[in-house]
C-alpha cells in the first residue's frame, strides 16, 4: 500500500522551530517526509535536513517523496537514540534543528500486515524496524503472566491489565496466540462488559502498551533526550510531538531539567545541586492541534508539540 502520513501541527512545527538558510535540521522520525518536505524549502539555499527512522519502508518512502530537494537531504535507517553515532558518523558535530514525531505513524497502522491495528486481523507483529526479533506474538506467548501485567499497566495505563495478562495466559496454555483478532477477543473477553461500554475500544491501551515494549519506545526516547545538550548548536531548537502522557512527562521533565531548575530542598542556603541552564522553553505550556485540524485528522487529537532552544555555548557554560 501507498506510504501515507499526514503531518500533525505542522504550521506550528515552523513557527516554533523557525527553520532559516543555510541552517542543520534533523527529521528524527522521518517518516513519509511530511514534515521535512515542509521544513526543507525554508532552509535553502546551503542547508541540509537529516531524515532517520527505524523503518526501511519509511526511509524508501521519503526517498521518493523528497528527491526534488536532491543533495539538501540524507535519509538514514536508524533509531533517534543513536543520534550522537548517527550524526558523527555523517560528520555533523552539531545541528540548529531537532524534531521527534512520536509513536506510530498512519500508515504502519492501517497496513494491516504490521500488526499494529487492533480493528484488522493480521499477524501479531508491531516492530518498527523489521529486522529485529522481539514481536508482538513472542511477548504474548512467552513473557510470564505477571510481567504481561507489568507492561500492561505501566505502558497502556490500563486498569484491568492483571484480568487481561491473566487470560492471555490462560488462552496460550490451549493454542499459541497469532493474530490481532485472537488477541483483541481475549482483552474484550477480559474487561468487565460494563466498561466495555464505553471510552476507547477496549483493546487500545494493550496494544499500545506491546507497542512501546516491543520497540522500546521509552527508554529510546529518555536517550535521545540525554543527547540533546550534545547535538544542537546555540540557539538550536527542538521539538517534540508525543501522543500519550509517558511521552510527554519524559519530554517535560527532560526541558525542566535542562533549563536549569533546581531541584535542592527548600531552605538551603547556597544551591548545590549544580543545575545548568542549558535550555530555554519556547513552548511555555504544550502546542496542541486545533479544532479544525482535528476534524480533518482525528488521529491529532492527542497531539502535543513542546519546544525548547539550546542557550549554552559550551558544555561547562559561559
Amino acid at each position: 500500500m501507498p506510504y501515507a502520513h499526514r503531518p500533525v501541527l505542522l504550521a506550528e512545527v515552523l513557527h516554533f522551530l523557525d527553520p532559516q538558510p543555510g541552517e542543520i535540521f534533523v527529521d528524527a522520525t522521518v517518516g513519509g517526509g511530511g514534515h521535512s518536505a515542509a521544513i526543507l524549502p525554508r532552509l535553502l539555499p546551503g542547508g541540509r535536513l537529516i531524515g532517520l527512522d527505524r523503518d526501511a519502508e519509511a526511509i524508501n518512502a521519503a526517498r521518493e517523496s523528497l528527491a526534488p530537494f536532491g543533495a539538501a537531504v540524507e535519509l538514514i535507517q536508524a533509531n533517534f537514540k543513536d543520534l550522537v553515532r548517527v550524526l558523527q558518523s555523517r560528520g555533523f558535530r552539531a545541528v540548529d534543528g531537532l524534531l521527534f514525531d512520536l509513536g506510530v505513524s498512519s500508515y504502519q497502522l492501517d497496513n494491516p500486515e504490521r500488526g499494529f491495528s487492533y480493528q484488522a486481523e493480521a499477524p501479531l507483529d508491531m516492530r518498527m524496524g523489521r529486522e529485529q526479533e522481539l514481536t508482538a506474538a513472542t511477548i504474548v506467548n512467552t513473557w510470564p503472566e505477571s510481567k504481561l501485567a507489568q507492561i500492561i499497566w505501566e505502558y497502556g495505563e490500563e486498569r484491568w491489565a492483571r484480568r487481561i495478562a491473566a487470560f492471555i495466559a490462560a488462552a496460550r496454555k490451549k493454542a499459541p496466540i497469532t493474530t490481532t483478532t485472537q488477541l483483541v477477543d481475549i482483552i474484550k473477553a477480559a474487561i468487565p462488559a460494563g466498561a466495555r461500554r464505553s471510552g476507547h475500544h477496549p483493546a487500545k491501551r494493550t496494544f499500545q502498551a506491546l507497542r512501546i515494549a516491543i520497540n522500546g519506545e521509552l527508554d529510546a526516547l529518555q536517550a535521545a533526550m540525554e543527547q540533546l545538550e550534545q547535538v544542537l548548536n546555540p540557539g538550536g531548537r527542538v521539538g517534540v510531538i508525543s501522543f500519550h502522557s509517558l511521552e510527554d512527562r519524559i519530554v517535560k521533565r527532560t526541558f525542566q531539567r535542562l533549563s536549569g531548575q533546581c531541584t535542592c530542598l527548600p531552605g538551603l542556603p547556597v544551591c548545590i545541586c549544580g543545575r545548568r541552564r542549558v535550555l530555554e522553553p519556547v513552548t511555555r505550556k504544550p502546542v496542541t492541534p486545533a479544532a479544525t485540524e482535528i476534524a480533518a485528522n482525528p488521529r491529532a487529537r492527542s497531539a502535543k508539540l513542546r519546544v525548547a532552544r539550546r542557550v549554552l555555548k559550551e558544555k561547562d557554560g559561559e
